[in-house]
């Protein structure tokens, strides 16, 4: 949306988007996002009174999430140990 972008652009934020019918560049971020909205924030809410509430409940999701959540895709290592072990691969 051309009035979107503009607004973006005002107050100095980069618009971070793929090309048009081209989702592949976002896909791996929009599916942490989902994970996270159902993981730690649809059901919780009422817990954040406040933003900054809520920006450390993200922070600690995000730590949750590269460094103790357990994956099966990821042959059951968190993601951060994954990587870790890939990298090694080579």
């Amino acid at each position: 949306m051309r009035q979107y972008g503009e607004r973006l652009r005002e107050k100095g934020i980069v618009q971070s988007m793929s090309r048009k019918a081209n989702c592949i560049d976002n896909c791996v971020m929009e599916t942490f996002f989902g994970t996270m909205k159902r993981e730690m924030f649809y059901g919780h809410e009422g817990e954040f009174r406040t933003f900054e509430q809520l920006k450390a409940a993200i922070a600690e999701y995000i730590d949750y999430y590269n460094n103790r959540r357990i994956k099966g895709k990821a042959k059951w290592m968190p993601p951060a140990k994954y990587r870790e072990a890939s990298m090694r691969a080579f």
